[in-house]
């Protein structure tokens, strides 16, 4: 197993192993990134990081990730925005390495944390992340501004 930092010749990886995490999430309609969306918030002007774990050549999931910012801590952290193994390869160590390689990134780094969200309603998940180490946050609720509701507010 290797996980190496995305280059541009993954992309289109990337973004097919992103509509998979869009079918399995049951939010395929939502997916509308593009391999020229992925290159250009990748590596023209980066916003995120992405890394591929890989098996014998072949892709078996991803992460992307970004840097926030804890105001309490006065530091930087790691915030998963997607982690997915192909269905097919799970249970097999491949989801444990992508997060080993993401909260080794944030110790070197001195950051202050790593974190994501994840579904109410995937359990396999919630328990992998517990599995893991990681704590549920449930008394903190995710705000979402997006479309025409984000375009209003900037407007007002």
């Amino acid at each position: 197993m290797q996980i190496l930092p995305a280059t541009p010749k993954d992309i289109p990886i990337i973004r097919r192993l992103i509509e998979a995490l869009a079918d399995y999430e049951k939010l395929r309609e939502e997916c509308i990134i593009s391999d020229n969306d992925l290159n250009e918030w990748l590596f023209v002007t980066p916003k995120a990081k992405a890394v591929v774990c890989w098996q014998q050549g072949e892709p078996v999931g991803f992460a992307l990730y970004f840097n926030n910012f804890s105001t309490f801590k006065g530091k930087p952290g790691i915030y998963l925005e997607d982690l997915f193994v192909k269905p097919e390869h799970r249970g097999k160590g491949y989801g444990k390495a992508l997060l080993q390689y993401l909260a080794k990134e944030a110790v070197a780094n001195g950051y202050a944390r790593f974190e994501w969200s994840v579904l109410d309603w995937n359990q396999p998940s919630i328990d992998f992340y517990e599995s893991m180490g990681a704590v549920l946050m449930n008394e903190w609720k995710i705000c979402r501004v997006s479309g025409d509701a984000l375009i209003k507010l900037a407007q007002s």
